[in-house]
Protein backbone atom coordinates (compact mmCIF):
# COMPACT_ATOMS: atom_id res chain seq x y z
CA UNK A 1 0.00 0.00 0.00
CA UNK A 2 1.07 3.49 -0.90
CA UNK A 3 2.50 5.04 1.76
CA UNK A 4 4.93 7.87 0.52
CA UNK A 5 3.91 11.35 0.90
CA UNK A 6 4.68 14.07 -1.36
CA UNK A 7 4.37 17.53 -1.77
CA UNK A 8 1.05 17.38 -3.93
CA UNK A 9 -0.45 15.13 -1.68
CA UNK A 10 -3.87 16.50 0.69
CA UNK A 11 -4.91 16.23 4.09
CA UNK A 12 -8.30 17.17 5.60
CA UNK A 13 -10.80 16.35 9.00
CA UNK A 14 -13.01 14.17 6.38
CA UNK A 15 -12.88 12.83 2.95
CA UNK A 16 -15.68 12.13 1.25
CA UNK A 17 -15.38 10.02 -2.37
CA UNK A 18 -18.66 10.99 -4.50
CA UNK A 19 -20.62 14.23 -5.34
CA UNK A 20 -24.23 12.88 -5.21
CA UNK A 21 -26.91 13.70 -2.36
CA UNK A 22 -24.98 11.37 0.22
CA UNK A 23 -21.53 12.91 -0.44
CA UNK A 24 -22.83 16.95 -0.55
CA UNK A 25 -25.30 16.49 2.47
CA UNK A 26 -22.62 14.59 4.80
CA UNK A 27 -19.42 16.83 3.68
CA UNK A 28 -21.90 20.28 3.87
CA UNK A 29 -23.05 18.99 7.55
CA UNK A 30 -19.48 18.45 8.77
CA UNK A 31 -18.29 21.27 7.55
CA UNK A 32 -21.12 23.56 9.23
CA UNK A 33 -19.58 21.55 11.93
CA UNK A 34 -16.28 23.34 11.35
CA UNK A 35 -14.32 20.40 9.85
CA UNK A 36 -12.33 20.93 6.86
CA UNK A 37 -13.65 18.72 4.33
CA UNK A 38 -12.37 17.77 0.79
CA UNK A 39 -14.70 15.85 -1.70
CA UNK A 40 -13.86 13.75 -5.04
CA UNK A 41 -15.53 12.41 -7.70
CA UNK A 42 -14.13 10.12 -10.18
CA UNK A 43 -16.82 11.50 -13.01
CA UNK A 44 -16.11 14.59 -15.09
CA UNK A 45 -19.50 16.07 -13.20
CA UNK A 46 -20.81 16.53 -9.39
CA UNK A 47 -24.60 15.60 -9.15
CA UNK A 48 -24.29 11.69 -9.15
CA UNK A 49 -27.70 10.04 -9.76
CA UNK A 50 -29.18 13.15 -8.17
CA UNK A 51 -29.16 15.08 -11.03
CA UNK A 52 -30.78 12.49 -13.29
CA UNK A 53 -33.82 12.11 -10.31
CA UNK A 54 -36.82 13.33 -9.66
CA UNK A 55 -35.43 15.60 -7.06
CA UNK A 56 -38.34 14.55 -4.27
CA UNK A 57 -37.27 13.78 -0.55
CA UNK A 58 -39.87 11.18 1.35
CA UNK A 59 -39.78 13.05 4.51
CA UNK A 60 -42.80 12.32 7.17
CA UNK A 61 -43.49 15.27 9.47
CA UNK A 62 -41.30 17.55 7.23
CA UNK A 63 -41.67 21.33 7.88
CA UNK A 64 -43.64 22.04 4.76
CA UNK A 65 -46.59 19.55 5.13
CA UNK A 66 -46.65 20.99 8.84
CA UNK A 67 -46.56 24.87 7.61
CA UNK A 68 -49.79 23.71 5.16
CA UNK A 69 -51.62 22.50 7.75
CA UNK A 70 -51.17 18.65 6.82
CA UNK A 71 -51.86 16.59 9.68
CA UNK A 72 -49.75 13.02 9.73
CA UNK A 73 -48.43 11.77 12.57
CA UNK A 74 -44.88 9.51 13.99
CA UNK A 75 -47.54 6.58 14.65
CA UNK A 76 -48.47 6.63 10.95
CA UNK A 77 -45.58 6.86 9.46
CA UNK A 78 -44.22 3.59 11.60
CA UNK A 79 -47.13 1.87 10.90
CA UNK A 80 -46.24 2.45 6.69
CA UNK A 81 -42.85 1.91 7.24
CA UNK A 82 -43.34 -1.32 9.00
CA UNK A 83 -46.28 -2.57 6.52
CA UNK A 84 -43.43 -1.57 3.69
CA UNK A 85 -40.62 -3.19 4.88
CA UNK A 86 -42.04 -6.54 6.19
CA UNK A 87 -39.19 -8.71 7.56
CA UNK A 88 -36.32 -6.33 6.96
CA UNK A 89 -38.34 -3.36 9.24
CA UNK A 90 -35.24 -2.23 11.70
CA UNK A 91 -36.91 -0.01 14.34
CA UNK A 92 -33.42 1.88 15.09
CA UNK A 93 -32.66 2.68 12.02
CA UNK A 94 -36.80 3.71 10.74
CA UNK A 95 -36.46 6.03 14.27
CA UNK A 96 -33.16 7.83 13.61
CA UNK A 97 -34.99 8.37 9.96
CA UNK A 98 -37.92 9.84 11.20
CA UNK A 99 -36.95 11.69 14.31
CA UNK A 100 -33.85 13.23 11.99
CA UNK A 101 -35.76 13.96 8.64
CA UNK A 102 -37.55 16.84 9.67
CA UNK A 103 -34.51 18.58 12.09
CA UNK A 104 -32.28 17.71 8.89
CA UNK A 105 -34.78 19.30 6.38
CA UNK A 106 -34.55 22.35 8.85
CA UNK A 107 -30.96 22.52 8.94
CA UNK A 108 -30.54 22.85 4.82
CA UNK A 109 -32.83 25.50 4.05
CA UNK A 110 -31.66 27.55 6.94
CA UNK A 111 -27.86 27.27 6.60
CA UNK A 112 -27.70 26.58 3.12
CA UNK A 113 -29.24 27.36 -0.69
CA UNK A 114 -30.84 24.19 -0.56
CA UNK A 115 -34.68 25.02 -0.51
CA UNK A 116 -37.61 22.90 -1.27
CA UNK A 117 -41.21 22.93 -2.15
CA UNK A 118 -44.37 21.25 -1.02
CA UNK A 119 -45.90 18.29 -3.44
CA UNK A 120 -49.62 16.78 -4.26
CA UNK A 121 -47.93 13.33 -4.18
CA UNK A 122 -49.51 10.44 -2.28
CA UNK A 123 -47.41 7.87 -0.83
CA UNK A 124 -47.07 4.90 -3.26
CA UNK A 125 -49.43 2.38 -1.36
CA UNK A 126 -51.96 4.96 0.14
CA UNK A 127 -54.66 2.50 1.42
CA UNK A 128 -52.02 0.80 3.18
CA UNK A 129 -52.03 1.04 7.11
CA UNK A 130 -50.63 4.12 7.72
CA UNK A 131 -50.52 5.36 4.24
CA UNK A 132 -51.44 9.33 3.23
CA UNK A 133 -53.05 10.97 -0.23
CA UNK A 134 -50.64 13.96 0.50
CA UNK A 135 -47.90 15.18 2.51
CA UNK A 136 -44.45 13.65 2.90
CA UNK A 137 -43.00 14.32 -0.68
CA UNK A 138 -41.05 17.79 -1.28
CA UNK A 139 -39.01 18.47 -3.78
CA UNK A 140 -36.22 20.44 -4.79
CA UNK A 141 -36.76 24.26 -6.07
CA UNK A 142 -36.31 24.85 -9.26
CA UNK A 143 -32.55 27.02 -9.47
CA UNK A 144 -31.21 29.14 -11.79
CA UNK A 145 -27.95 27.36 -12.69
CA UNK A 146 -25.73 30.38 -13.11
CA UNK A 147 -24.65 30.92 -9.78
CA UNK A 148 -22.45 28.47 -9.58
CA UNK A 149 -20.48 30.31 -12.21
CA UNK A 150 -17.87 28.68 -14.10
CA UNK A 151 -19.11 25.41 -12.08
CA UNK A 152 -22.05 25.11 -13.90
CA UNK A 153 -19.73 23.68 -16.56
CA UNK A 154 -19.22 20.53 -14.02
CA UNK A 155 -23.22 20.18 -13.33
CA UNK A 156 -23.98 17.31 -14.87
CA UNK A 157 -26.64 17.48 -17.13
CA UNK A 158 -30.06 16.06 -17.19
CA UNK A 159 -30.62 12.58 -18.67
CA UNK A 160 -30.92 13.28 -22.39
CA UNK A 161 -33.85 11.28 -23.02
CA UNK A 162 -36.30 12.79 -20.65
CA UNK A 163 -35.76 16.25 -21.58
CA UNK A 164 -36.86 18.15 -24.64
CA UNK A 165 -33.80 19.75 -26.41
CA UNK A 166 -32.52 19.66 -23.25
CA UNK A 167 -35.00 21.61 -20.89
CA UNK A 168 -35.97 20.14 -18.43
CA UNK A 169 -39.47 19.37 -16.80
CA UNK A 170 -41.33 17.62 -13.53
CA UNK A 171 -44.33 15.70 -13.47
CA UNK A 172 -46.50 18.53 -11.86
CA UNK A 173 -44.50 21.26 -13.27
CA UNK A 174 -46.68 24.28 -15.27
CA UNK A 175 -44.49 23.47 -18.27
CA UNK A 176 -45.98 19.96 -18.90
CA UNK A 177 -49.39 21.44 -18.86
CA UNK A 178 -49.24 23.96 -21.26
CA UNK A 179 -46.75 21.61 -23.69
CA UNK A 180 -49.84 18.99 -23.79
CA UNK A 181 -52.32 21.75 -24.49
CA UNK A 182 -50.13 23.92 -27.17
CA UNK A 183 -52.33 22.66 -30.14
CA UNK A 184 -55.61 23.42 -28.50
CA UNK A 185 -55.13 26.80 -26.02
CA UNK A 186 -53.86 30.09 -27.19
CA UNK A 187 -53.04 30.64 -23.35
CA UNK A 188 -50.83 27.37 -23.61
CA UNK A 189 -49.11 28.04 -27.30
CA UNK A 190 -48.33 31.62 -26.53
CA UNK A 191 -46.39 29.89 -23.03
CA UNK A 192 -44.92 27.51 -25.06
CA UNK A 193 -43.17 30.32 -27.45
CA UNK A 194 -42.28 31.93 -24.88
CA UNK A 195 -40.21 28.93 -22.79
CA UNK A 196 -38.52 27.63 -26.22
CA UNK A 197 -37.25 31.23 -26.68
CA UNK A 198 -35.91 31.45 -23.64
CA UNK A 199 -34.14 27.85 -23.35
CA UNK A 200 -32.83 28.36 -26.91
CA UNK A 201 -31.05 31.67 -25.35
CA UNK A 202 -29.72 29.73 -22.79
CA UNK A 203 -28.46 27.37 -24.93
CA UNK A 204 -26.68 29.38 -27.10
CA UNK A 205 -25.14 31.09 -24.22
CA UNK A 206 -24.22 28.45 -21.95
CA UNK A 207 -24.89 25.02 -24.17
CA UNK A 208 -27.50 24.08 -21.75
CA UNK A 209 -30.45 24.77 -19.78
CA UNK A 210 -29.78 26.90 -17.28
CA UNK A 211 -33.48 26.50 -15.24
CA UNK A 212 -32.93 23.61 -13.65
CA UNK A 213 -35.64 21.82 -11.85
CA UNK A 214 -36.34 18.24 -9.97
CA UNK A 215 -33.08 16.35 -9.47
CA UNK A 216 -30.99 18.84 -11.06
CA UNK A 217 -31.70 21.43 -9.18
CA UNK A 218 -30.98 19.52 -5.86
CA UNK A 219 -27.38 18.76 -7.40
CA UNK A 220 -27.06 22.45 -7.96
CA UNK A 221 -28.06 24.02 -4.79
CA UNK A 222 -26.23 21.38 -2.53
CA UNK A 223 -22.85 21.65 -4.48
CA UNK A 224 -23.57 25.43 -4.82
CA UNK A 225 -23.42 25.25 -0.91
CA UNK A 226 -20.71 23.44 -1.14
CA UNK A 227 -18.38 25.28 -2.95
CA UNK A 228 -19.82 28.67 -1.10
CA UNK A 229 -18.40 26.84 2.16
CA UNK A 230 -15.04 26.49 0.92
CA UNK A 231 -15.32 22.70 0.17
CA UNK A 232 -13.36 21.65 -3.09
CA UNK A 233 -15.05 19.37 -5.45
CA UNK A 234 -11.91 17.65 -7.24
CA UNK A 235 -13.69 15.81 -10.67
CA UNK A 236 -11.89 13.59 -12.60
CA UNK A 237 -10.41 12.16 -9.17
CA UNK A 238 -11.16 8.32 -8.63
CA UNK A 239 -10.10 6.49 -5.49
CA UNK A 240 -8.16 3.29 -6.13
CA UNK A 241 -7.52 2.13 -2.64
CA UNK A 242 -8.66 3.35 1.29
CA UNK A 243 -5.36 3.46 3.41
CA UNK A 244 -5.29 2.02 6.80
CA UNK A 245 -3.25 2.54 9.88
CA UNK A 246 -3.72 0.10 12.76
CA UNK A 247 -6.70 -0.76 11.91
CA UNK A 248 -8.21 2.66 11.26
CA UNK A 249 -9.28 4.13 8.32
CA UNK A 250 -7.05 7.07 7.86
CA UNK A 251 -7.39 8.37 3.93
CA UNK A 252 -7.43 6.93 0.58
CA UNK A 253 -5.28 6.83 -2.69
CA UNK A 254 -7.10 8.84 -5.42
CA UNK A 255 -5.73 9.23 -9.13
CA UNK A 256 -6.54 11.88 -11.01
CA UNK A 257 -5.09 12.99 -14.64
CA UNK A 258 -3.10 9.38 -14.43
CA UNK A 259 -1.28 10.75 -11.54
CA UNK A 260 -1.67 9.04 -7.34
CA UNK A 261 -2.23 11.25 -4.64
CA UNK A 262 -2.82 10.57 -1.23
CA UNK A 263 -5.02 12.34 0.76
CA UNK A 264 -5.45 11.79 4.66
CA UNK A 265 -7.93 12.12 6.70
CA UNK A 266 -7.69 12.65 9.92
CA UNK A 267 -11.78 12.40 11.12
CA UNK A 268 -12.80 9.85 8.70
CA UNK A 269 -13.44 9.05 4.86
CA UNK A 270 -16.96 8.44 3.79
CA UNK A 271 -17.78 6.26 0.71
CA UNK A 272 -20.61 7.73 -1.34
CA UNK A 273 -19.78 6.27 -4.74
CA UNK A 274 -23.80 5.79 -5.75
CA UNK A 275 -24.17 1.85 -5.26
CA UNK A 276 -23.72 -0.82 -7.96
CA UNK A 277 -26.24 0.16 -10.87
CA UNK A 278 -23.37 -0.73 -12.98
CA UNK A 279 -20.88 -3.55 -11.81
CA UNK A 280 -21.43 -6.16 -14.09
CA UNK A 281 -20.75 -8.85 -11.60
CA UNK A 282 -22.72 -7.71 -8.65
CA UNK A 283 -25.80 -7.53 -10.05
CA UNK A 284 -25.45 -10.34 -12.02
CA UNK A 285 -25.63 -12.52 -8.86
CA UNK A 286 -28.26 -9.89 -7.28
CA UNK A 287 -30.82 -9.77 -10.36
CA UNK A 288 -33.01 -12.22 -10.70
CA UNK A 289 -33.75 -11.46 -14.36
CA UNK A 290 -30.02 -11.47 -15.15
CA UNK A 291 -29.81 -14.62 -13.73
CA UNK A 292 -31.96 -16.26 -16.21
CA UNK A 293 -29.69 -14.49 -18.45
CA UNK A 294 -32.30 -11.48 -19.61
CA UNK A 295 -31.03 -7.73 -20.01
CA UNK A 296 -31.26 -4.60 -17.77
CA UNK A 297 -30.26 -1.25 -18.67
CA UNK A 298 -29.88 1.10 -16.26
CA UNK A 299 -30.68 5.29 -17.02
CA UNK A 300 -28.31 6.01 -13.46
CA UNK A 301 -24.91 7.52 -14.23
CA UNK A 302 -22.20 5.08 -15.57
CA UNK A 303 -19.80 5.46 -13.19
CA UNK A 304 -21.89 3.48 -10.04
CA UNK A 305 -19.78 0.69 -10.60
CA UNK A 306 -19.95 -0.75 -7.00
CA UNK A 307 -16.03 1.30 -5.87
CA UNK A 308 -17.23 2.09 -2.63
CA UNK A 309 -18.19 -1.78 -1.75
CA UNK A 310 -15.59 -3.43 -3.09
CA UNK A 311 -13.62 -0.59 -1.36
CA UNK A 312 -15.48 -1.51 2.21
CA UNK A 313 -14.64 -5.06 1.49
CA UNK A 314 -11.38 -5.15 1.12
CA UNK A 315 -10.93 -3.20 4.72
CA UNK A 316 -13.28 -5.86 6.29
CA UNK A 317 -16.98 -4.45 6.04
CA UNK A 318 -19.92 -6.60 4.07
CA UNK A 319 -22.26 -6.24 1.16
CA UNK A 320 -25.43 -8.63 2.04
CA UNK A 321 -27.36 -9.32 -1.01
CA UNK A 322 -30.73 -9.99 1.13
CA UNK A 323 -33.19 -7.71 0.48
CA UNK A 324 -36.33 -9.65 -1.67
CA UNK A 325 -35.93 -6.72 -4.35
CA UNK A 326 -32.50 -5.69 -4.60
CA UNK A 327 -32.90 -2.44 -6.50
CA UNK A 328 -35.41 0.18 -7.30
CA UNK A 329 -36.76 -1.22 -10.13
CA UNK A 330 -37.83 1.06 -12.92
CA UNK A 331 -38.91 -0.33 -16.67
CA UNK A 332 -37.10 1.26 -19.51
CA UNK A 333 -37.16 1.55 -23.30
CA UNK A 334 -33.53 1.66 -25.44
CA UNK A 335 -33.90 5.10 -27.49
CA UNK A 336 -32.22 4.81 -30.64
CA UNK A 337 -29.94 7.89 -31.32
CA UNK A 338 -28.76 9.65 -34.41
CA UNK A 339 -25.00 8.45 -33.63
CA UNK A 340 -26.09 5.05 -33.32
CA UNK A 341 -25.48 4.53 -29.48
CA UNK A 342 -28.79 4.01 -27.41
CA UNK A 343 -30.59 6.62 -24.67
CA UNK A 344 -32.39 4.68 -21.76
CA UNK A 345 -35.87 6.29 -21.29
CA UNK A 346 -37.58 5.82 -17.82
CA UNK A 347 -41.25 5.72 -18.11
CA UNK A 348 -42.80 7.83 -15.03
CA UNK A 349 -45.78 8.78 -16.46
CA UNK A 350 -46.97 7.04 -19.69
CA UNK A 351 -48.29 3.95 -18.27
CA UNK A 352 -50.43 5.94 -16.17
CA UNK A 353 -52.31 7.38 -19.37
CA UNK A 354 -55.87 6.54 -19.57
CA UNK A 355 -55.86 3.63 -23.36
CA UNK A 356 -52.32 2.37 -22.35
CA UNK A 357 -51.76 -1.20 -21.19
CA UNK A 358 -49.11 -3.30 -21.06
CA UNK A 359 -48.54 -6.99 -21.99
CA UNK A 360 -45.83 -9.22 -21.89
CA UNK A 361 -44.97 -11.65 -25.06
CA UNK A 362 -47.51 -13.71 -24.36
CA UNK A 363 -50.53 -10.65 -25.02
CA UNK A 364 -51.43 -10.67 -21.49
CA UNK A 365 -51.60 -8.36 -18.92
CA UNK A 366 -49.45 -8.64 -15.97
CA UNK A 367 -50.51 -5.74 -13.29
CA UNK A 368 -51.90 -2.74 -12.40
CA UNK A 369 -50.00 -0.13 -15.28
CA UNK A 370 -51.01 2.42 -12.94
CA UNK A 371 -48.74 1.41 -9.76
CA UNK A 372 -45.33 2.61 -9.20
CA UNK A 373 -42.27 1.99 -11.39
CA UNK A 374 -41.05 0.03 -8.77
CA UNK A 375 -44.06 -2.11 -8.34
CA UNK A 376 -44.31 -2.50 -12.06
CA UNK A 377 -41.09 -3.61 -12.44
CA UNK A 378 -41.11 -6.45 -9.71
CA UNK A 379 -44.65 -7.58 -11.05
CA UNK A 380 -42.50 -7.63 -14.85
CA UNK A 381 -39.78 -9.89 -12.91
CA UNK A 382 -42.70 -12.37 -11.36
CA UNK A 383 -45.03 -12.35 -14.75
CA UNK A 384 -41.49 -13.56 -16.80
CA UNK A 385 -40.28 -15.58 -14.25
CA UNK A 386 -40.49 -18.55 -16.71
CA UNK A 387 -38.89 -17.02 -19.44
CA UNK A 388 -35.52 -15.60 -20.46
CA UNK A 389 -36.12 -12.25 -21.07
CA UNK A 390 -38.09 -9.83 -18.88
CA UNK A 391 -39.98 -7.25 -20.86
CA UNK A 392 -43.27 -5.96 -21.38
CA UNK A 393 -44.85 -4.00 -24.25
CA UNK A 394 -47.00 -0.71 -23.79
CA UNK A 395 -50.01 -0.95 -26.38
CA UNK A 396 -52.04 1.84 -27.95
CA UNK A 397 -54.33 3.08 -30.22
CA UNK A 398 -53.36 6.40 -32.42
CA UNK A 399 -55.66 8.85 -30.38
CA UNK A 400 -53.53 7.92 -27.38
CA UNK A 401 -50.41 8.55 -29.19
CA UNK A 402 -51.40 11.54 -30.72
CA UNK A 403 -53.19 12.77 -26.83
CA UNK A 404 -50.36 11.64 -24.59
CA UNK A 405 -47.03 10.78 -26.33
CA UNK A 406 -45.56 7.07 -25.69
CA UNK A 407 -41.87 7.05 -23.91
CA UNK A 408 -39.53 8.97 -25.77
CA UNK A 409 -41.98 9.36 -28.64
CA UNK A 410 -43.85 12.94 -27.83
CA UNK A 411 -47.53 13.82 -28.62
CA UNK A 412 -49.11 16.01 -31.43
CA UNK A 413 -47.74 17.70 -33.45
CA UNK A 414 -44.33 16.02 -33.03
CA UNK A 415 -43.88 13.52 -35.14
CA UNK A 416 -44.08 9.57 -34.96
CA UNK A 417 -41.90 9.04 -38.49
CA UNK A 418 -38.47 9.06 -37.03
CA UNK A 419 -39.35 6.65 -34.13
CA UNK A 420 -41.20 4.30 -36.74
CA UNK A 421 -38.32 4.56 -39.03
CA UNK A 422 -35.67 3.65 -36.38
CA UNK A 423 -37.77 0.73 -35.15
CA UNK A 424 -38.53 2.62 -31.74
CA UNK A 425 -41.84 2.09 -32.34
CA UNK A 426 -43.81 -0.73 -33.84
CA UNK A 427 -46.98 0.21 -35.98
CA UNK A 428 -49.80 -2.00 -37.16
CA UNK A 429 -53.12 -1.65 -38.66
CA UNK A 430 -54.82 -3.83 -36.59
CA UNK A 431 -54.00 -5.83 -33.21
CA UNK A 432 -53.18 -9.06 -35.14
CA UNK A 433 -50.44 -7.21 -37.78
CA UNK A 434 -48.74 -4.93 -34.60
CA UNK A 435 -48.43 -8.56 -32.54
CA UNK A 436 -47.04 -10.11 -35.65
CA UNK A 437 -44.73 -7.00 -35.67
CA UNK A 438 -43.81 -6.82 -32.41
CA UNK A 439 -43.44 -10.73 -31.73
CA UNK A 440 -46.48 -10.85 -29.91
CA UNK A 441 -48.83 -13.64 -28.90
CA UNK A 442 -51.96 -12.21 -31.38
CA UNK A 443 -54.90 -14.30 -30.58
CA UNK A 444 -53.93 -13.51 -26.73
CA UNK A 445 -53.27 -9.85 -27.05
CA UNK A 446 -56.49 -9.44 -29.24
CA UNK A 447 -58.31 -11.34 -26.51
CA UNK A 448 -56.78 -8.95 -23.78
CA UNK A 449 -57.72 -5.90 -25.24
CA UNK A 450 -61.42 -7.09 -25.88
CA UNK A 451 -61.42 -7.79 -22.32
CA UNK A 452 -59.68 -4.67 -21.13
CA UNK A 453 -62.36 -2.81 -23.28
CA UNK A 454 -65.52 -4.12 -21.58
CA UNK A 455 -64.75 -2.50 -18.10
CA UNK A 456 -63.13 0.03 -20.10
CA UNK A 457 -66.16 1.27 -21.84
CA UNK A 458 -67.42 2.15 -18.06
CA UNK A 459 -63.98 3.30 -16.72
CA UNK A 460 -63.39 0.22 -14.57
CA UNK A 461 -60.72 -2.32 -14.38
CA UNK A 462 -62.42 -5.12 -12.02
CA UNK A 463 -59.07 -7.60 -13.36
CA UNK A 464 -56.21 -4.89 -11.50
CA UNK A 465 -57.76 -2.32 -10.52
CA UNK A 466 -56.35 0.18 -12.18
CA UNK A 467 -57.03 3.83 -11.21
CA UNK A 468 -58.41 3.58 -7.73
CA UNK A 469 -55.77 4.57 -5.49
CA UNK A 470 -55.05 8.36 -5.09
CA UNK A 471 -51.67 7.48 -6.49
CA UNK A 472 -52.66 5.92 -9.42
CA UNK A 473 -55.04 8.88 -10.18
CA UNK A 474 -52.59 11.31 -9.47
CA UNK A 475 -50.55 10.66 -12.33
CA UNK A 476 -53.30 9.46 -14.50
CA UNK A 477 -55.14 12.68 -16.97
CA UNK A 478 -57.75 14.33 -14.51
CA UNK A 479 -59.50 15.57 -17.20
CA UNK A 480 -60.89 12.08 -18.50
CA UNK A 481 -63.70 10.98 -16.56
CA UNK A 482 -64.61 8.30 -14.68
CA UNK A 483 -61.15 7.13 -14.50
CA UNK A 484 -58.31 8.91 -14.84
CA UNK A 485 -56.34 5.76 -15.66
CA UNK A 486 -58.24 3.51 -17.63
CA UNK A 487 -59.90 4.55 -21.60
CA UNK A 488 -60.90 1.49 -24.24
CA UNK A 489 -58.31 1.00 -26.76
CA UNK A 490 -60.20 2.17 -30.04
CA UNK A 491 -59.72 1.92 -33.29
CA UNK A 492 -56.54 1.26 -35.39
CA UNK A 493 -53.88 1.72 -35.98
CA UNK A 494 -52.27 0.69 -33.00
CA UNK A 495 -48.61 0.93 -31.57
CA UNK A 496 -46.55 -0.96 -28.98
CA UNK A 497 -43.56 -0.18 -27.33
CA UNK A 498 -41.10 -2.63 -26.08
CA UNK A 499 -39.73 -2.32 -22.04
CA UNK A 500 -37.18 -3.84 -20.71
CA UNK A 501 -35.63 -3.90 -17.04
CA UNK A 502 -33.76 -0.95 -15.40
CA UNK A 503 -33.34 0.56 -12.07
CA UNK A 504 -33.28 3.81 -10.03
CA UNK A 505 -30.53 2.89 -8.11
CA UNK A 506 -29.71 -0.47 -5.78
CA UNK A 507 -31.47 -0.50 -2.14
CA UNK A 508 -28.69 -3.83 -0.89
CA UNK A 509 -25.30 -1.74 0.32
CA UNK A 510 -23.17 -1.71 2.87
CA UNK A 511 -23.57 -2.59 6.24
CA UNK A 512 -23.89 0.32 8.64
CA UNK A 513 -25.05 1.66 12.19
CA UNK A 514 -27.27 4.51 11.99
CA UNK A 515 -24.63 7.39 12.13
CA UNK A 516 -23.02 5.29 8.74
CA UNK A 517 -19.62 3.18 10.46
CA UNK A 518 -19.44 1.00 8.02
CA UNK A 519 -19.27 -2.41 10.48
CA UNK A 520 -17.01 -5.62 10.48
CA UNK A 521 -19.33 -7.94 12.22
CA UNK A 522 -20.81 -5.79 14.73
CA UNK A 523 -18.72 -3.63 15.73
CA UNK A 524 -17.84 -0.21 13.44
CA UNK A 525 -14.58 0.68 11.72
CA UNK A 526 -13.06 2.87 13.18
CA UNK A 527 -12.49 6.16 10.61
CA UNK A 528 -14.97 4.74 7.82
CA UNK A 529 -18.35 5.70 6.66
CA UNK A 530 -20.89 4.87 3.92
CA UNK A 531 -23.48 6.90 2.64
CA UNK A 532 -26.01 7.48 -0.51
CA UNK A 533 -26.70 4.16 -2.17
CA UNK A 534 -23.15 2.68 -1.15
CA UNK A 535 -25.38 1.92 2.26
CA UNK A 536 -27.85 -0.82 2.25
CA UNK A 537 -31.40 1.20 2.34
CA UNK A 538 -33.80 1.66 5.48
CA UNK A 539 -36.62 0.65 3.12
CA UNK A 540 -35.62 -3.01 3.11
CA UNK A 541 -35.92 -3.22 -0.33
CA UNK A 542 -39.17 -1.71 -0.84
CA UNK A 543 -40.28 1.75 -2.65
CA UNK A 544 -43.30 3.32 -0.08
CA UNK A 545 -42.98 6.62 -1.67
CA UNK A 546 -41.64 9.65 -4.22
CA UNK A 547 -38.66 10.30 -2.57
CA UNK A 548 -37.26 7.25 -0.24
CA UNK A 549 -34.25 7.16 -1.52
CA UNK A 550 -33.21 10.83 -1.41
CA UNK A 551 -34.92 11.61 1.74
CA UNK A 552 -33.25 8.85 3.62
CA UNK A 553 -29.93 9.59 1.76
CA UNK A 554 -29.64 12.90 3.13
CA UNK A 555 -31.02 12.07 6.46
CA UNK A 556 -28.08 9.44 7.45
CA UNK A 557 -25.59 12.13 5.35
CA UNK A 558 -26.70 14.48 7.78
CA UNK A 559 -26.70 12.65 10.72
CA UNK A 560 -22.87 11.05 9.79
CA UNK A 561 -21.66 14.85 9.45
CA UNK A 562 -22.42 15.48 13.03
CA UNK A 563 -21.08 12.12 14.10
CA UNK A 564 -17.98 13.09 12.40
CA UNK A 565 -18.19 15.98 14.50
CA UNK A 566 -18.33 14.49 17.41
CA UNK A 567 -21.99 15.56 17.05
CA UNK A 568 -23.63 12.62 17.48
CA UNK A 569 -25.78 12.71 20.86
CA UNK A 570 -27.19 16.31 19.49
CA UNK A 571 -30.42 15.14 18.29
CA UNK A 572 -30.59 12.10 20.78
CA UNK A 573 -29.36 9.79 18.35
CA UNK A 574 -27.76 6.35 19.92
CA UNK A 575 -24.41 5.86 18.91
CA UNK A 576 -24.88 2.38 17.93
CA UNK A 577 -28.78 2.41 16.20
CA UNK A 578 -27.88 -0.69 13.05
CA UNK A 579 -29.23 0.35 10.16
CA UNK A 580 -28.90 -2.79 8.18
CA UNK A 581 -26.77 -4.92 10.26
Amino acid sequence: MTTVTRSSDLACDVLVIGAGAGGLSTAITARKQGLDVIVVEKEAYFGGTTAFSGGVLWIPGNPHAKHAGIEDTRAAAIDYLRHETGSMFDQTAVDAFLDNGPRMIDFFERETSVEFLPTLYPDYHPDAPGGVDVGRSIVAKPFDARALGPDIARLRPPLKSITFIGMMFNSSSADLKHFFNATKSLASAWYVAKRLASHLRELVFYRRGVQVTSGNALAARLAKSALDLGIPIHTGTGAKELITDKGQVSGAIVVANGSEMRISARRGVVLACGGFSHDLARIAAAYPHLQRGGEHVSPVPTGNTGDGARMAERVGGRVDLRYPQPAAWMPVSRVPMKDGSYGVFPHLLDRYKPGVIGVTRGGVRFTNESNSYHDVGAAMIEACRDERETAMWLICDHTTIRRYGLGFAKPAPLSLKPHLKNGYLVKGRTLAELAQRAGIDGAALEATVREYNRDALVGQDRAFGRGTTSFNRYLGDATHAPNPCVAPIGEGPYYALKLVMGDLGTFDGIATNAHGQVLKGAEPIAGLYAVGNDRASVMGGNYPGAGITLGPIMTFGYLTGLHLAGRADTHNTVSQLRSAA
